[in-house]
């Protein structure tokens, strides 16, 4: 059994997110759907068997395709179109071939049965991470592959503006997780998220953001924490904490995006750290379907 998180561009309409929802689980187990309307982003999270789980995964973008213009879409967060991201998560570190094997069909079949420009990361894609296709969003991209700086692995040579680009690949568990904070300054939020992330010479395996979610009137520290190895969960958000109540603002309230490896729960309440939002309920292998 295989973990598959397609991130689909809405997060708004009800009903869309669930006829999404509803192909998606065609074949596979869907465990988890969380949507964010400032994001304007739903993430379902998917088990199963590699086969069954390729067709859910084929089944769920072509529904999100036909129900999505990316032209018409705005939303906080980076994305390059419709569904433009399906990773492949091995359940148990030795099966990261499998995953391998499975994200490759997986991209092929988006590409040949549904007319998508697909490009490889993680693991099936030299190590790439979803940021070096993102920066600059679709319009710079376009540009790049216009340019021949890249190509699609697999689909469309050009880009199709109505469902953009799908970045498929393969990679260990991460965690993504939002602070909130008890303030509305963005520039707040996006100084803690540079000294947090490890390209600011923060964190290991830490990328952040500071958001400002307009509909909500809030700000937030948007975190993906890729290697739990050497940044558990509970460490990336004690870092926030302090960096925060250095600032003189508290946190209001955590987000967790998706589920967690128990072991990123267990690690916190060894550690004594209140993870808000992380419960539970909200742990990856009690999810599973027997």
């Amino acid at each position: 059994m295989l973990e598959a998180v397609p991130n689909v561009s809405e997060g708004r309409e009800v009903s869309v997110i669930a006829a999404i929802g509803q192909a998606f689980r065609s074949s596979a187990s869907l465990l988890d759907v969380h949507s964010d309307p400032d994001h304007h982003r739903s993430v379902f999270t998917l088990a199963g068997e590699q086969g069954p789980l390729a067709d859910a995964l084929v089944a769920g973008v072509s529904r999100a395709s036909e129900l999505i213009d990316l032209r018409r879409h705005e939303g906080v967060h980076p994305r390059i179109g419709v569904v433009d991201l399906v990773p492949l998560v091995p359940l148990r570190s030795e099966e990261m071939e499998r995953a391998a094997a499975a994200a490759l069909l997986v991209a092929r079949r988006l590409g040949e049965e549904l007319g998508l420009s697909v490009f490889l990361y993680g693991e099936i894609g030299e190590g790439r991470r979803p940021a070096f296709y993102r920066r600059g969003g679709l319009a710079e991209l376009e540009r790049r592959v216009s340019s021949g700086e890249l190509a699609p692995a697999f689909g469309a040579p050009k880009l199709d503006l109505r469902t953009g680009a799908t970045l498929v690949g393969a990679r260990k568990p991460l965690v993504a997780y939002n602070l909130i904070l008890a303030t509305d300054s963005v520039e707040a939020a996006r100084e803690i998220a540079a000294v947090v992330r490890e390209s600011g010479g923060g964190l290991p395996g830490v990328q952040a953001i500071g958001l400002r979610l307009p509909r909500s009137g809030l700000v937030q520290v948007s975190m993906n924490v890729l290697d739990l190895d050497r940044t558990p969960l509970h460490d990336a958000v004690e870092r926030v904490r302090v960096e925060a109540r250095r600032r003189g603002i508290e946190i209001a309230d955590g987000e967790l995006v998706g589920l967690v490896p128990e072991s990123v729960y267990t690690a916190a309440r060894a550690a004594g750290v209140d993870v808000p939002g992380v419960d539970e309920g909200r742990v990856l292998e009690r999810a599973l379907p027997l």
